[in-house]
């Protein structure tokens, strides 16, 4: 009679010190948020302790001392920036305060905001979305003779960008030192290349909350038949500068770009046209494909959106609207 396999042992595990326990515990709740959202939510509680020693109050949230804080600061900034400064100080503070979640969604809060929007609420103004004559005017910018390696590789994420529909934070390092963190930089051996397209993943980015990363795919478009061609020629100059790096997007100099590198960059381009911005690009590709008859599902699920945020770049355009609503009823059927 054969008997029953043994299960494995399994190995030992030493004891950890409650120290050591708390220690743990702290990195794991320190690195909960990413880095920039820390550093936001930070600011936001800062301002909400400032308010609270300036008028000599307790720190402890209450609907009272919330709603204060909330007429308090919408007479000095926009409403809608106070709105997500509370979500902020609910996030810093609900490890000390589990109620207070509760009492920003009171009815005193709620109606308090909802009120100083009406009073004081600016229209929004949104930057511009790129389009596909911006993105051939920044490549009859930068064409030519004279074309360096850092050239080649701003076009290279200017492209990329509009067509992957990424964040200008997934290109380029934060100007902040605080903010740098190699777990977001993209590798060049995650990199995959065919005739026609190219893809490489993004270790991680702000909506991957599975921390699983994801893949960019970018495809030769009728409107910019190049882009394929333009990755692969800063791919070999790369390759040729730095066969050792590890990192995909490096500047001549060695150094991964930076968000005020590119800002610079864009604004030789479109001089001094302040509605364009880094953001642009993400906004330019969804505009883009909303255009072509894109369903709005594929657009976000392309852009890595977590909700209908996108959205917002085509509600107010009655031509983008019209070629949505066509996509969906083509899907349906």
């Amino acid at each position: 009679m054969t008997p029953p396999p043994s299960r494995p042992r399994r190995a030992v595990r030493l004891p950890w010190s409650l120290e050591r326990l708390l220690h743990e515990r702290a990195l794991a709740l320190e690195n909960a948020l990413d880095r920039s959202t820390h550093s936001s939510y930070s600011s936001a509680l800062n301002s909400y302790l400032s308010f609270c020693d300036r008028q000599k109050f307790p720190i402890d949230p209450t609907e009272h001392t919330l709603s204060l804080y909330v007429i308090y600061e919408c007479h000095h900034i926009e409403p809608r920036s106070v709105d997500s400064y509370l979500s902020g100080i609910c996030s810093e503070l609900e490890p000390f305060y589990p109620a207070v979640r509760k009492i920003r969604s009171s009815t005193l809060v709620s109606r308090t905001l909802r009120g100083a929007k009406r009073l004081y609420s600016q229209p929004v103004k949104r930057k511009r979305a790129l389009t596909p004559e911006d993105l051939e005017l920044a490549f009859t910018h930068f064409s030519g003779s004279s074309q360096s390696y850092d050239d080649n590789l701003f076009l290279t994420q200017l492209l990329t960008g509009f067509h992957g529909l990424m964040r200008l934070g997934e290109l380029v390092w934060p100007d902040s030192l605080e903010l740098r963190t190699f777990f977001k930089v993209s590798r060049r051996t995650a990199v995959a290349l065919s005739e026609h397209s190219y893809e490489f993943s993004l270790r991680t980015h702000k909506s991957d909350k599975q921390f699983s990363g994801d893949t960019v795919l970018v495809h030769d478009s009728v409107t910019q038949p190049h882009v394929v061609n333009l990755f692969t020629r800063y791919l070999s100059a790369r390759d040729r500068t730095f066969p050792c790096r590890a990192e995909l997007w490096l500047r001549h100099n060695g150094t991964i770009p930076t968000r005020s590198w590119f800002i610079r960059r864009l604004r030789s381009v479109f001089h001094d046209d302040l509605t364009i911005c880094g953001h642009s690009m993400r906004a330019g590709g969804a505009t883009a494909l909303a255009l072509a008859g894109v369903p709005g599902s594929l657009i976000q699920a392309t852009g890595r959106w977590s909700s209908s945020a996108w959205e917002l770049y085509v509600r107010k355009h009655p031509v983008l609207m019209h070629a949505l609503t066509l996509a969906k009823q083509r899907s349906s059927t």
